[in-house]
């Protein structure tokens, strides 16, 4: 029993989804009104029922320190767990609201949320698991439901994204399984824990673990969406359904970092080799701002330019990742920073993605030329998604500002002022991109008079999306705290 209370949150969710789909096999027998209602309120309600249970569960486990490792100690339930935990379970509740106008006529609505809710269970998974098989196998559960999702829509541009996030992903699965088993051989132990006393000890072996790392680099890197492993995301961003898009954006890119971290930090910490995969994740830093940001300037749909935008901030999630290398007190500084940067993006994200929602589900277009005069349209969600561009620019008073802040603190301090520089540079170069939106909403002759109002459920996630990323850009320090304590879990 305390191993099923440990992985609560994710069983939760596994749980409704399961429910979902077997009350959905049976909803035929309802007659033709109670089938309809099924489908407008029955399947998005039971799916927000289990977000906001699995994010209950999540922090009455923060709330009562219950902490402890699970299944032979292959997952651990630690404060780094957990706060990635209460965060995947904020992004469905998230991607939930603003895909129930989004699906509403679809027939398929109860195997949509089913996915999404296994997926973040696997999401969940990724981020305590300290065992590599264990880690395989999370990663198939999130990535096989997420290659659906991509292509849920079943329409030209939808399946091609679908297919190709597939086949990349395939790729990405064998690296990953390979740099696997070469830790297992250096090793001999598929653990974290007895790779990282392996890797401590093997000074001769240090060009396998090299090698090891450079493979594991790669097939996580996909899900990070990190240059040279990114070719996918404008496509399967511009052609899958925008909710989804949104949740591959933060809930995916946000598993990545957090396995890479157990993996890099937990694992491969120790040693000489440590300077060398910190290194490498330094020059991926700086490709992937540089290119994500050049390319993004010259991208007419909104979509494919927060996919553009997307690589560029995984590029300063990985300044964190670079620094912790440096040793005490950096991991937790670097960690702390890349934990903080991740709530932000989360919360900065989701609220551009749901005003992209709103906007398109009225003009019926993705285009950045029809955003034109949109503040006369709809002041409000001109507001809203200016404050989200804003803070993803990295301007204060919002939360990308302090975790832009915050992450190139850390860079600094271990010695790697050259890349809190380059960050420094990006930023700047992605205002030119992000404030050409603004200013296309605010200045200009409006495509059409028509107002553009969201629907309330919509108005509602960007209302939280956009409170929150103004809070943790004026009280940071609660967030900063916890993310910072979830760090410690390493030391």
């Amino acid at each position: 029993m305390e191993n099923v209370n440990l992985i609560g949150p994710q069983l939760l969710l596994m749980a409704v989804g399961g429910l979902l789909l077997i009350c959905d096999a049976f909803a035929g027998l309802l007659g033709a009104r109670r089938w309809m209602a099924w489908y407008v309120v029955g399947t998005p309600g039971l799916a927000l029922l289990g977000g906001l249970g699995s994010l209950l569960w999540a922090v009455a486990h923060a709330a009562t320190d219950t902490r402890g490792s699970a299944f032979f100690d292959t997952y651990v339930l630690d404060d780094f767990s957990l706060f990635f935990a209460v965060l995947f379970a904020g992004v469905v509740i998230a991607v939930v609201l603003f895909s129930v106008d989004y699906l509403r006529g679809n027939r398929h609505q109860a195997e949509y949320y089913a996915l999404v809710l296994a997926s973040a269970a696997g999401l969940m998974f990724l981020a305590g698991a300290r065992d590599l098989i264990a880690i395989f196998v999370a990663l198939e559960l999130t990535s096989i439901c997420q290659f659906i999702l991509a292509g849920f829509l079943k329409d030209d541009r939808s399946s091609e994204a679908g297919i190709k996030y597939l086949l990349l992903g395939a790729v990405a699965a064998a690296l990953t399984l390979y740099g696997m088993a070469l830790l297992f051989g250096l090793s001999g132990s598929t653990s974290l824990e007895g790779i990282a006393r392996a890797a401590a000890e093997a000074d001769d072996q240090r060009l396998g673990f090299v090698l090891a790392s450079v493979l594991l680099a790669a097939g996580l890197g996909f899900k990070m969406a990190i240059v040279p492993f990114q070719m996918w995301v404008p496509d399967v961003y511009q052609g899958a359904p925008t909710p989804v898009t949104g949740y591959l954006s933060v809930g995916s890119k946000a598993a990545g970092f957090a396995v890479a971290a157990r993996v890099f930090v937990e694992g491969l910490g120790q040693g000489a080799i440590a300077p060398d995969w910190a290194t490498m994740f330094a020059v991926l830093s700086v490709l992937s701002m540089t290119l994500g940001n050049v390319v993004a300037l010259v991208q007419n749909d909104i979509k494919r330019l927060l996919g553009y935008s997307s690589i560029a901030q995984a590029g300063y999630f990985l300044i964190g990742l670079a620094a912790v290398a440096a040793g005490e007190p950096q991991v937790e500084l670097g960690l702390g920073g890349l934990l903080f940067f991740a709530a932000s993006y989360a919360f900065t994200n989701l609220g551009a993605f749901a005003c992209v929602i709103a906007i398109s589900q009225r003009i019926h277009s993705d285009s950045i030329a029809d955003y034109t005069g949109m503040a006369r349209r709809s002041p409000l969600l001109a507001l809203a998604l200016t404050l989200c561009l804003v803070s993803l620019t990295g301007i204060p008073p919002t939360a990308g500002f302090v975790a832009k802040l915050y992450i190139f603190n850390a860079a600094v301090q271990a010695d790697l002022v050259w890349l809190a520089i380059a960050g420094v540079i990006n930023s700047v170069i992605s205002a030119y991109y992000y404030l050409r939106i603004v200013l296309n909403m605010y200045v200009g002759e409006p495509v059409s008079p028509e107002p553009v109002r969201p629907t309330p459920l919509l108005a509602v996630t960007v209302a939280a999306a956009v409170a929150g990323l103004l809070v943790l850009g004026v009280f940071p320090f609660p967030v900063i705290d916890a993310a910072e304590a979830a760090a410690r879990a390493f030391s």
